[in-house]
């Protein structure tokens, strides 16, 4: 069953970026879907590296992935990966194992050793877009559990990010935390996202001040550029760390672990590598006895069947990430749509991902030129 068409998308679903599916097709079998991890500004370098690698696997075995991984890392890209080139990489790598489980008649996770679970809780992230004070995270946060979800993950900081902040930034992310601590009750889970941005000696000092609201975990409060002070903090702050967004593959993620760096890791199978890249991280995990918590910036769609399918196949899952501002959109170009039940998401049974896209719903929704984020000026950046 060899490769005959490897077709990128750009869509629009009505987030803060255009998200990018690629679409692999076989002579006289099934095909299969995949989607690339986007940033905002740089999703056509993304679909440019799809074109790229993907032009390789045209007339390829589709069944060789493990080969085609390798060989786009040691061969194309000549051991220099980055985000643009896993991302490309993921989504193509999924699109292959969804042709190898429609060709079996199994799902995905059936291929990597059965489930471990049949059903995967899911937090609530992209609620909070435009809030800025203590009572607009509140007001959103209430109507985010109204829809079901019992964990809400969110960015209490105001921008732009920037490594060292001022105490008045600190005592606003202080604030919006405690505002929806008290509008949801003390048994909803609050994910702290931190972006990668500050310097220790903030990240340890806001961290302190937020211990008493019970956050589920503090994200990234340090970039994994620097795991020895990630380390640092984690030492010294008493909630769950996590880190992961900023790594690709088990080669980068290995040094974490070593250094004990985080409690958590949040590998994205959209930029991480795929679905046996994800898995991989997830075994090295385990015995450091850290849980994986897959990063899920992305669509509703074929991203979360990806998802869904390791989370569902390894023993150290934790939560995932499902963004609540991409999923009417994706309702409307997918079949079938995923349901959030109580906090949770069935782990699709159907053969491969278990999803479909409908190319002609995907054209109603044509991507953005450009982003509308604005460049700040030097007078911006006084603290």
């Amino acid at each position: 069953m060899r490769v005959s068409r490897v077709t990128p998308f750009l869509a629009d679903l009505g987030g803060g970026k255009n998200l990018c599916f690629v679409k692999v097709e076989t002579d006289g079998g099934p095909h299969g879907w995949g989607e690339c991890y986007t940033q905002a500004d740089r999703d056509t370098s993304i679909v440019a590296l799809v074109e790229a690698i993907g032009r390789y696997l045209v007339g390829r075995d589709a069944s060789h992935i493990t080969h085609f991984v390798h060989w786009a890392y040691h061969d194309f890209a000549a051991k220099r990966g980055a985000m643009d080139f896993w991302s490309a990489v993921s989504g193509l790598e999924q699109a292959l194992w969804d042709i190898a489980g429609k060709r079996h008649r199994v799902p995905v996770y059936e291929l990597l050793g059965g489930p471990c679970r049949d059903r995967v809780r899911v937090y609530a992230n992209g609620w909070y877009g435009g809030a800025k004070t203590p009572v607009e995270y509140a007001a959103r946060a209430r109507d985010t559990v109204g829809r079901g979800f019992n964990a809400l993950k969110f960015d209490p900081f105001p921008g732009p990010w920037r490594t060292h902040i001022s105490r008045a930034a600190e005592e606003q992310a202080v604030a919006n935390v405690a505002a929806v601590r008290e509008a949801v009750g003390p048994e909803v889970d609050l994910l702290i996202e931190v972006h990668r941005r500050l310097a220790p000696m903030h990240a340890v000092r806001v961290a302190r001040e937020m211990e008493r609201f019970r956050p589920f975990w503090y994200e990234e409060p340090v970039s994994s550029t620097n795991l020895e002070a990630l380390a640092e903090c984690r030492r010294q702050i008493a909630i769950p760390i996590v880190t992961g967004e900023e790594l690709y593959t088990r080669a980068e993620f290995r040094r974490a672990f070593e250094l004990r760096a985080a409690d958590i890791v949040n590998p994205d199978v959209c930029n991480c590598g795929g679905i046996l890249e994800l898995r991989a991280i997830a075994q090295m995990a385990e015995p450091s006895l850290v849980t994986v918590s897959p990063h899920n910036y992305n669509s509703t769609t074929v991203g979360l069947a990806a998802t869904l399918h390791v989370s569902a196949a390894i023993p150290n899952f934790l939560i995932t990430e499902y963004f609540v501002n991409f999923e009417t959109r994706g309702r409307e170009i997918a079949t079938p749509g995923f349901e959030v039940k109580a906090g949770y998401i069935a782990v699709p049974t159907r053969p491969g991902l278990g999803i479909e896209l409908d190319e002609a719903a995907l054209a109603r929704f044509p991507a953005r030129a450009s982003s509308e984020r604005t460049m700040p000026t030097p007078g911006d950046e006084a603290p």
